[in-house]
């Protein structure tokens, strides 16, 4: 009787490793991401290759995300980053092959291989954190601009307004 009962447990444990994915045993389909920026407390948004609005909000911050957008199809996201006196910047994180992915061969997860891990995204993975540095931006302040010309090129209603520096 004991017998049945360990061939029972050994025949259970080889079906849950036989239909199952190494990566999604192993890893996982979303990942906490680290949002930063130099200087802190930008706006972000952060939009799918599909082009949705996933996350919004201010660095620094975790986030967490999705790396796989579809049966064997890996998922990318671009991150708009703003802040008031710096150039706006657009980083794109893209999810990479999960090494935990191959090791479906060695245990023999075809399943695992072919359907689960590229079902639940757990093929793929994504960095850690993602840290983006703003410019500083150089525009007039208050609509003003500067042109050069020469004194003949003014009409005489330009020439009213000049005023005499010494």
């Amino acid at each position: 009787m004991a017998i049945i009962k360990t061939v029972k447990k050994v025949t259970l444990l080889g079906s849950l490793l036989m239909f199952s994915g190494c990566a999604s045993i192993v890893s996982d389909s979303s990942y906490p991401v680290a949002i930063q920026s130099t200087p802190d407390f930008a706006n972000f948004t952060i939009t799918n290759k599909s082009g949705v609005t996933v996350h919004t909000g201010v660095t620094p911050t975790i986030v967490t995300l999705k790396a796989g957008a579809g049966y064997f199809k890996s998922e990318s996201y671009s991150i708009k980053v703003s802040k008031e006196g710096y150039a706006d910047k657009t980083f794109v994180l893209s999810s990479t092959m999960d090494g935990w992915y191959w090791g479906n061969i060695l245990i023999g997860g075809l399943i695992g291989m072919l359907i689960v891990d590229p079902i639940t995204g757990a093929m793929y993975k994504l960095p850690a954190d993602v840290a983006i540095n703003l410019d500083t931006t150089t525009t007039a302040s208050n609509n003003q601009i500067m042109t050069i010309a020469s004194y003949d090129s003014l009409n005489e209603e330009q020439k009213a307004k000049l005023i005499k520096v010494n």
